[in-house]
C-alpha cells in the first residue's frame, strides 16, 4: 500500500516504546524505588523521574508514609490469671528503603507478628487492674520494644495504641458489685466524716454558751419562736426560774 510504513520500521517504533515504557519509571513523593541490578542492589532512587534498564534491573517500591497497622484481638492470660482479649494499632514508617527489603522478606508481615507476641508479653507480665488503670505505661512500653526489634529492619514504630480490653462476663459482674461497694464506703466515709465535725461544732458552741448564760437563755428563747411558728397546736414548756435571774437583774 502506498505511503505505508514497512514492516521493520513498525517493529523497530514498537520495540522502543515498549522499551521506554520498561525503563521510564514515575515514583510519587512518598515512594522510593531500591533497584537490584542482575541481583545486586544498586541504588535507591526516587522521586520522580527514573531509568531502568529492562530486564537486568529491577525495582521495589517502598511506602515512605507512616502506616496504620491494626493488631488483632490477642488471647492473654495476665500475671493474675485473668483470661482477657485485647487488640492494639501501631503507627510506624519506613526510614530505610533499602534494609526495609534487603534485611526482612516482608517487613508488613514481620512487623504485624512481632506487634501480636508483643502485646500478648507485655500484658501477660501485668495484672488486669494495671492493664485497665495504666494504659498509657502499657503502650510505652509496647513501642519501645517494637522499636528496638524492627530497627534492623529500617522502620521506626512511632506510637501504639491499646484500643479495646475484653473482659469475661463474670469478670464484668464482679467489677461492677467492687465498684457499687467503692461508691458506697465512699458515701459512709463522707457522712461519717460530715457528723463527726458537726459533733466538732456542737461541742464548741456548748463550751462557748457555758462561758455566757446569757447566750444559753436567749437561744432557749429563740427555739421557742421557731417552734410557735411552725407548729399551731399549743405547747407547754418548763421554764426554769435561773431563766428570769438576769432580767431581774
Amino acid at each position: 500500500m502506498a505511503g505505508a510504513l514497512p514492516l521493520p520500521i513498525i517493529v523497530i517504533v514498537a520495540l522502543v516504546i515498549m522499551f521506554l515504557a520498561s525503563a521510564i519509571k514515575v515514583l510519587n513523593e512518598y515512594e522510593r524505588a531500591v533497584v537490584f541490578r542482575l541481583g545486586r542492589v544498586r541504588d535507591v532512587k526516587g522521586p520522580g523521574l527514573i531509568i531502568i534498564i529492562p530486564v537486568i534491573d529491577k525495582i521495589v517500591k517502598i511506602d515512605m508514609r507512616v502506616l496504620a497497622m491494626d493488631v488483632p484481638p490477642q488471647d492473654i492470660i495476665t500475671r493474675d490469671n485473668v483470661s482477657i482479649k485485647v487488640n492494639a494499632v501501631i503507627y510506624f514508617r519506613v526510614m530505610d528503603a533499602n534494609a526495609s527489603v534487603i534485611n526482612v522478606e516482608n517487613y508488613l508481615y514481620a512487623t504485624s507478628q512481632l506487634a501480636q507476641t508483643t502485646l500478648r508479653s507485655v500484658c501477660g507480665q501485668v495484672e488486669l487492674d494495671e492493664i485497665l488503670s495504666e494504659r498509657e505505661k502499657i503502650n510505652l512500653e509496647i513501642q519501645s520494644i517494637l522499636d528496638r526489634s524492627t530497627d534492623p529492619w529500617g522502620i521506626k514504630v512511632s506510637m501504639v495504641e491499646v484500643k479495646h480490653i475484653d473482659l469475661p462476663e463474670e469478670m464484668k459482674r464482679a467489677m461492677a458489685k467492687q465498684a457499687e461497694a467503692e461508691r458506697e464506703r465512699r458515701a459512709k466515709v463522707i457522712s461519717a466524716e460530715g457528723e463527726f465535725q458537726a459533733a466538732q461544732k456542737l461541742i464548741e458552741a456548748a463550751a462557748l454558751m457555758s462561758s455566757q448564760p446569757m447566750s444559753l437563755q436567749l437561744r432557749y428563747l429563740q427555739t421557742l419562736n421557731q417552734i410557735a411558728a411552725e407548729n399551731n397546736s399549743t405547747t407547754v414548756f418548763p421554764i426554769p426560774i435561773d431563766l428570769f435571774k438576769s432580767f431581774i437583774k
